[in-house]
């Protein structure tokens, strides 16, 4: 399943037409500046057909310099469209960058930076900072970054104090130093490559990763991270009673009109009830997986009242966005796993090509996963595939074995040290999706599957009848047999899955329609009720109050308020179906999605309880 509510940067006030930029005077410069100043480029966003760039002027020297002009070629088919904070002409491929009135003073130390949208996909090169060259040399056009620095480890913990150390980058110019970042953020620079952090606070725990700067001043990506947990105090991961899994869903949207962020985690109390996270999605395009959205997953800055952490993102950190909360809150809880989820209702249309070249798409996955600004973000993969050789959104045609072979790959790239999962039809009936792919085939190279035992039944058939979207078991005059959890959890041990890597879904949302005058299922409707986001749906957190349950049936609770007719899982509903997941043996429960639930969690407590 897949709601996306996506949020466009308003930088429409900042824009400046090139138009207008034409024939503005050249500011007197000394080339002598440039040898104590470096330029560096980051695209901080990018669609496809254009993107976002940034350039960064950073005084390296000890005397103050009074203006700066970056001088880049851009390759045939890409160009600036608009900039911002500095006045940006052409000729040809040549593009120059000069600053404005207000920025081209930069004392020792000082940095200043100006963006601009552009087209194409191309990268700069030849980059010259006021006639030299943009790493501070004399004479050398660029200069890459240092490499990561190798994962660091922790020794000498005490209550207040860890020492760290970690294998030396590499560059191609020479390493100055290394920052040392706790929790995302820098708390030291040095230039050995082992350090003692102290004042620490006991019985916590920390998240550490070291970045390395070369001597154009330029940071490389992060490290890999090291959790550390101090001695003495109180605070100890919270226990898993039974080793059940659960897992829920964070949305990388949920950060726009929802305004559900990573934090909503801990004050919820939810972060100390789960075993793993899912989010959701990346793409899956190409035969690759991909991006889903790179604002919201690695570049949005939180405030200090957002963040995990309590410390506001600044702009010049090396990673922000979802991938830096997530990051905060394993330091946290460092029980807690996280996987990336690719595909989902909107995207699974991807997988065909990827089934063409499974080995291609794995190690597209794996690049992107384990990428060193966030590697030690995710502990593994999930697939969500909707469907295999059976149509969602789209039909596929790969085959019965082509979701096998998928999964085989992955866990062939991804090894025994990370998850691979899926989520799964739950259509349990004669001839259905279960019975379209080889799940059975594929259920020896997963950890587990996520059953989605939601969705049976909803106002796509606005006419009804009226029916409960996630029945446990059958009941009479339910629309569609095998269409329940019980029949779906039947199929998939009959071809062979095993009960233990099955996990039961709860949806934190009801499904439901308008014009029903019958109080109980298999009334008629005249269309979707209206929802908060989308006709026919709300989240749990809002019926609970505007429709309250009105009965049960199979397992879950109905709801009839007015002409509406909802239905949805409540605190008691869960409770009976994680009493029948843990009697049939599964391997725990997971859900879609937090931010339907209450501010204070009562759904993930609910789960949670249920399963110890």
């Amino acid at each position: 399943m897949r709601f996306k509510h996506r949020a466009t940067a308003g930088l429409a006030t900042l824009l400046l037409p090139l138009a207008g930029l034409a024939g503005l005077p050249s500011p007197a410069h000394a080339a002598a500046n440039a040898t104590s100043a470096t330029a560096t480029f980051a695209k901080t966003q990018d669609w496809g057909s254009g993107f976002e760039g940034k350039w960064t002027v950073k005084n390296t020297g000890t005397s103050a310099i009074s203006s700066w002009t970056i001088e880049w070629d851009f390759p045939s088919g890409t160009s600036v469209t608009s900039a911002w904070d500095a006045d940006v002409t052409s000729a040809g491929t040549h593009w120059t960058a000069r600053n404005k009135s207000y920025n081209g003073t930069l004392a020792p130390g000082a940095s200043v930076s100006f963006g601009f949208n552009g087209s194409g996909s191309g990268s700069p090169g030849n980059c010259a900072l006021n006639g030299a060259s943009c790493d501070g040399g004399p004479s050398v056009p660029g200069d890459n970054p240092p490499s990561a620095p190798g994962t660091p480890t922790a020794s000498g913990i005490t209550d207040t104090s860890v020492k760290l150390s970690w294998p030396a980058a590499t560059d191609d110019k020479g390493v100055r130093n290394y920052d040392v970042l706790r929790d995302g953020r820098a708390v030291a620079t040095v230039a050995s490559t082992s350090y003692t952090d102290t004042g620490l606070s006991a019985g916590t725990d920390y998240s550490y990763t070291v970045r390395a700067r070369d001597t154009a001043d330029q940071t490389g990506p992060a490290s890999g991270a090291v959790a550390v947990h101090t001695t003495g105090g109180t605070t100890t991961p919270p226990p898993n009673p039974g080793g059940k899994v659960k897992l829920g869903y964070f949305t990388e949207w949920g950060v726009y009109g929802r305004n559900y962020n990573v934090k909503n985690l801990v004050t919820s109390g939810s972060a100390s009830k789960i075993t793993h996270i899912n989010y959701a999605f990346g793409n899956v395009t190409g035969g690759k997986c991909a991006i889903g959205d790179s604002y919201a997953d690695y570049d949005k800055a939180f405030t200090a009242d957002q963040s995990v952490s309590g410390v506001a993102d600044t702009w010049d950190q090396p990673l922000r966005g979802n991938f830096n909360q997530l990051r905060q809150l394993k330091a946290k809880y460092p029980n807690i796993k996280v996987l990336w989820s690719f595909g989902g209702w909107t995207w699974s249309g991807g997988f065909a090509d990827a089934a063409r070249n499974p080995a291609a798409f794995a190690q597209s996955c794996y690049d992107l996963v384990e990428d060193p600004r966030w590697a030690d973000v995710f502990d593994g993969i999930d697939i969500d595939w909707e469907y295999p050789n059976a149509c969602g959104l789209t039909c596929d045609t790969s085959g019965s074995a082509a979701f096998r072979n998928l999964m085989a790959a992955l866990r062939a790239k991804f090894g025994s040290a990370n998850l691979v999962t899926a989520a799964t039809t739950a259509d349990g009936s004669a001839g259905g999706k279960i019975e379209a792919a080889d799940y059975a085939g594929a259920a020896q190279y997963v950890d587990w599957y996520n059953v989605m035992t939601y969705d049976f039944f909803g106002a796509w058939d606005a006419k009804g009848p009226t029916a409960p979207h996630s029945p446990l078991t059958s009941y009479s005059g339910i629309p569609k047999a095998g269409y329940t959890t019980a029949d779906a959890m039947a199929k998939f041990r009959a071809v062979g899955v095993p009960a233990s890597k099955l996990l039961i879904g709860i949806g934190f949302y009801g499904r439901g329609w308008t014009g029903v005058t019958q109080a109980t299922p298999g009334g008629t409707a005249t269309g979707p009720a209206a929802g908060t986001y989308e006709q026919g749906i709300e989240d749990y957190k809002v019926l609970k109050t505007s429709c309250p349950a009105t009965g049960t049936v199979a397992g879950t609770a109905y709801a009839h308020c007015g002409g509406n007719w909802w239905s949805y899982d409540t605190p008691a509903t869960i409770a009976g179906k994680m009493s029948w997941a843990r009697n049939q043996g599964l391997g725990g429960a997971f859900f879609w999605e937090f931010s339907g639930d209450t501010a204070n969690g009562e759904l993930v407590s609910a789960i949670s309880s249920g399963l110890s």
